[in-house]
């Protein structure tokens, strides 16, 4: 447990330097001789690093790995070929909202993202695939993952609404403060999600534990 924490304490200092202090320190500093645009883009490096060299060091090659890095590098592209620094946040917003959509399909056919997260992570604690899948769509399971799914929507909504209000409000010169709230609102949107994703164990162990005492009674 102490190691989990120390862990954990470690990955929010991480990414708090990546995300946030040096994108902030770049475009801070590198505005007035580099130009918004190019500081902007610049301030998306340490992120794109630290993101990939994650990707790498987990060495799981799953749904929600290909998802973050094909997110990544669709978002650097756009980013590279948005010409400048007004228009790549407001291409970030709406390249948000097509993340939103996403999930909402996936919602509604009743697939959701979040279900195949929780099957890559069963996965890497030592269980098959199509098991973990299999239980998961049962009665009483599977509407948590869509909970989570629904979470994923507001989450998106959300920043895709702040970088919204921040750009009509304060211009590109509100980029430092969306990178201060956008990182604060990740962290509770991350605590949240986390928290079902944890609480989805005791539906599970119910489901589990009927299925036990089904079998005991036919034997």
């Amino acid at each position: 447990m102490t190691e989990k924490k120390s862990i954990d304490k470690k990955l929010i200092i991480m990414d708090l330097i990546f995300y946030a202090a040096l994108p902030y320190f770049i475009w801070k500093y590198g505005q007035d001789p580099l130009g918004d645009y190019a500081a902007m883009l610049i301030s998306t490096v340490p992120g794109f690093l630290y993101t990939i060299y994650r990707f790498f060091v987990e060495k799981e090659f799953n749904i929600a790995g290909f998802l973050g890095i094909g997110a990544l590098f669709l978002g650097t592209t756009v980013d590279l070929l948005s010409g400048s620094a007004e228009q790549m946040l407001w291409n970030s917003v709406y390249l948000g909202l097509f993340y939103v959509g996403i999930h909402i399909i996936t919602f509604f056919v009743r697939r959701p993202l979040a279900l195949y997260f929780a099957v890559d992570f069963a996965y890497l604690q030592g269980h098959a695939r199509k098991d973990s899948t299999n239980l998961f769509f049962q009665r009483g399971i599977f509407k948590w993952f869509q909970y989570i799914q629904i979470l994923f929507i507001v989450r998106g909504l959300f920043m895709a609404g702040l970088k919204v209000y921040l750009l009509q409000e304060y211009g590109v010169d509100g980029y430092d403060e969306m990178l201060i709230y956008r990182q604060v609102a990740g962290w509770f949107f991350g605590i949240l999600i986390g928290g079902i994703f944890f609480y989805t164990n005791v539906p599970i162990q119910r489901f589990l534990d009927r299925q036990r005492g089904d079998h005991q009674k036919e034997s």
